[in-house]
C-alpha cells in the first residue's frame, strides 16, 4: 500500500504564491513513490485542479457540508466538490471541531456526503493535551472513530483516517514515533474489527509532522502517511516529507 502524503494549507495563500508552490511541487512528481495531494480553501480549489491536471497531485478540499443541497449559505456540496474534480476531503478536523463546533455525528455525516459522490474523506480524530494527560486519549479518538465507522459501516475501507493530536498541531511539538505509534495502533484494531478491507485504510499522522521528524515517524507500522500542515507551505520542506514516505 502506498503511502500518503496530504498538505493542509488552511487559511494560507493567494494566486501567485499558490502558483509558485505548485509549480516547484509539480516539477519533481514524477520521481513520487507515494500518493501526494493538497488541500486547499475553497476559493483556489479550481485554480489548483487547473494547475495539478496531469501530474500526480491531486487536489483536495478542507471541508464539506453535511447537506445534499438547498438553502445553506456558505456551503459546499460533495457534489459541487466532485464536479471540481475534487479526489479528498479532510471531515472534521480538530479546528473545525473546537472552532464550529463540530459533533462526531456531524464529522460522520460529512464523511458520508464525500463518500456518495466518490470523494475520499481524511477522516481526523485526536486528543486534546487534558484528555492526554488524564489517560482518555484511546477512549477519545476510539468514540470519535466509531462514529464514522457506524455511519459508514457498508464502505468504510473506502475512507482515510488521520490523527492529529491537538495538542500537537501548529504547537511545534510532535509527538514521538513511540507515542503516535500506539495510537495508531489503537485505530487499526478498531477499523479490523469493523471491515474485512481494514488493511487498506490509510491512518495518516497529524500532528506538526515536518521534514526532521518525517522519516522517524513514518518508519512506524501503522503510519501510512502524513496530513501536514506548515511544512505543506514550504516546497523543499513538503518535498523533504514526500521524500522520506518511500
Amino acid at each position: 500500500m502506498k503511502k500518503l502524503i496530504a498538505g493542509n494549507w488552511k487559511m494560507n495563500g493567494l494566486r501567485d504564491s499558490n502558483a509558485a508552490l505548485l509549480a516547484a511541487l509539480t516539477g519533481s512528481s514524477r520521481h513520487w513513490q507515494c500518493d501526494v495531494a493538497v488541500c486547499v480553501p475553497s476559493v483556489y480549489l479550481q485554480q489548483v485542479r487547473d494547475l495539478v491536471a496531469g501530474t500526480d497531485l491531486s487536489c483536495g478540499a478542507q471541508d464539506v457540508s453535511a447537506h445534499e443541497s438547498g438553502a445553506y449559505t456558505g456551503e459546499i456540496s460533495a457534489d459541487m466538490l466532485r464536479d471540481l474534480g475534487v479526489r479528498y476531503s479532510i471531515v472534521g478536523h480538530s479546528e473545525r471541531r473546537h472552532y464550529h463546533g463540530e459533533t462526531d455525528a456531524l464529522v460522520a455525516l460529512k464523511a458520508q456526503r464525500a463518500l456518495a459522490c466518490g470523494i475520499t474523506p481524511i477522516v481526523c480524530v485526536g486528543e486534546t493535551l487534558a484528555e492526554r494527560e488524564s489517560g482518555q486519549t484511546e477512549d477519545v479518538v476510539r468514540r470519535q472513530l466509531a462514529a464514522v465507522i457506524h455511519a459508514n459501516g457498508h464502505c468504510i475501507s473506502e475512507i482515510v483516517v488521520a490523527y492529529e493530536p491537538i495538542w500537537a498541531i501548529g504547537s511545534g511539538k510532535t509527538a514521538t514515533p513511540e507515542m503516535a505509534q500506539q495510537v495508531h495502533a489503537v485505530l487499526r484494531m478498531q477499523l479490523n474489527a469493523a471491515s474485512q478491507m481494514a488493511q487498506r485504510i490509510r491512518i495518516l499522522y497529524g500532528g506538526s509532522m515536518n521534514a526532521t521528524n518525517a522519516r522517524s515517524l513514518l518508519a512506524q507500522p501503522d503510519i501510512d502517511g502524513g496530513l501536514v500542515g506548515g511544512a505543506s507551505l514550504k516546497a523543499d520542506d513538503f518535498l523533504s516529507i514526500i521524500a522520506a514516505a518511500y
